[in-house]
């Protein structure tokens, strides 16, 4: 029995969805307050869906019992909640979670994470650094997710190709290795039963790195129309970040500034030992623009 924690978000939902397809048996933990969608959904492929909340570390320790591998890819950064928040998520909320897997004698533990932005400091990083660390002494893996394509080349965050703007954070010039959260769900479907994945940190990103101008250039060329652009220059990043006043707002600029800084991580040897096929930023483009065309 695997239990998903953050069943009901964007990575977690497709790991519970390939999971089960794979013949695994899931637990996936909902709240009381989850959207009837998503609940459908994971009923839908067959998850056993238990109510409880990070927050609360007895319905955790609960849901621990009579699992044997456990995947966190809970976050308050993409959908919150009343209460939620990177302190009580992202940091205590998943610590909850590793001191209760760890009670309950669960040995697998597989946490998605992300990579770090060199020499900055800031709140959701040091939630994943110490989550991290605190499950050094169980049989883990660790993915450490470059830049997720679906969130940051999408109208959300000024990537608007429905109306073929787009805003450039930094000079724009440098490569990141935008990632599929599709591919994402895959590597902890992959990693969960494979021993070549334990005691791994897995730096994950897409197949291959391209700058955010370059981004642009391919959604122009696969979709026939010009962009216009609007650059932010790293200084008004600089300022956003020194000037935050909340933990989220502060984390928020350190990603900003952390995405013009830019991403390359080689695959190579990631796809030779896993066998995964990664999205490329061009089969993104085409399957959001046919989207559009079919609208």
């Amino acid at each position: 029995m695997v239990f998903v924690v953050g069943a009901t978000g964007l990575v977690g939902s497709e790991i519970c969805r390939r999971i089960s397809k794979r013949g695994e048996k899931v637990r996936a933990l909902v709240r009381a307050t989850s959207s009837t969608e998503k609940i459908e959904m994971l009923r839908s492929c067959g998850a056993e869906l238990r109510v409880g909340d990070l927050k609360d570390l007895d319905s955790i320790s609960a849901l621990c019992q009579g699992v044997d591998a456990v995947i966190s890819t809970a976050s308050s950064t993409l959908s919150r909640q009343e209460g939620d928040s990177i302190e009580s998520v992202d940091s205590a909320g998943q610590m909850n979670l590793v001191h209760a897997a760890k009670a309950a004698g669960v040995k697998r533990f597989v946490f998605v994470s992300f990579r770090q932005s060199p020499g900055l400091s800031f709140p959701l990083d040091d939630a994943k650094r110490n989550v991290e660390k605190a499950i050094a002494s169980m049989d883990f893996t660790i993915i450490q997710a470059s830049w997720f394509m679906e969130v940051w080349l999408s109208p959300v965050l000024g990537f608007d190709y429905a109306n073929q703007t787009a805003r450039i954070y930094g000079p724009g010039t440098v490569p990141v290795s935008w990632v599929s959260y599709q591919d994402v769900a895959e590597i902890c479907t992959l990693a969960l039963r494979n021993p070549a994945a334990g005691h791994k940190t897995i730096e994950f990103g897409g197949p291959t790195a391209i700058s955010p101008l370059e981004v642009v250039a391919r959604f122009e060329e696969i979709g026939g129309r010009p962009f216009n652009l609007e650059h932010v220059p790293e200084t008004t990043l600089r300022a956003q970040f020194e000037q935050a006043t909340d933990s989220m707002q502060k984390s928020f600029a350190a990603l900003l500034l952390g995405l013009s800084h830019g991403d390359a991580i080689n695959m190579a040897s990631i796809v030779e030992q896993f066998g995964i096929k990664l999205t490329s930023v061009d089969e993104y483009a085409r399957r959001v623009l046919g989207k559009l065309a079919v609208a």
